[in-house]
């Protein structure tokens, strides 16, 4: 579940400030290893 919000946020679909509390360091890491760490901001 956390690698689909993470390519919704890169597509622009979603917004870090959209991931579940219980869901949001898991992004968190994704967004930063694929080089997208600017979009963990909420």
């Amino acid at each position: 579940m956390s690698m689909i919000y993470a390519t919704l946020i890169i597509k622009g679909a979603k917004t870090f400030a959209d991931v579940p509390d219980t869901l949001k360091e898991a992004v968190r890491r994704i967004l930063v290893d694929a080089g997208c760490g600017h979009l963990t901001t909420e």
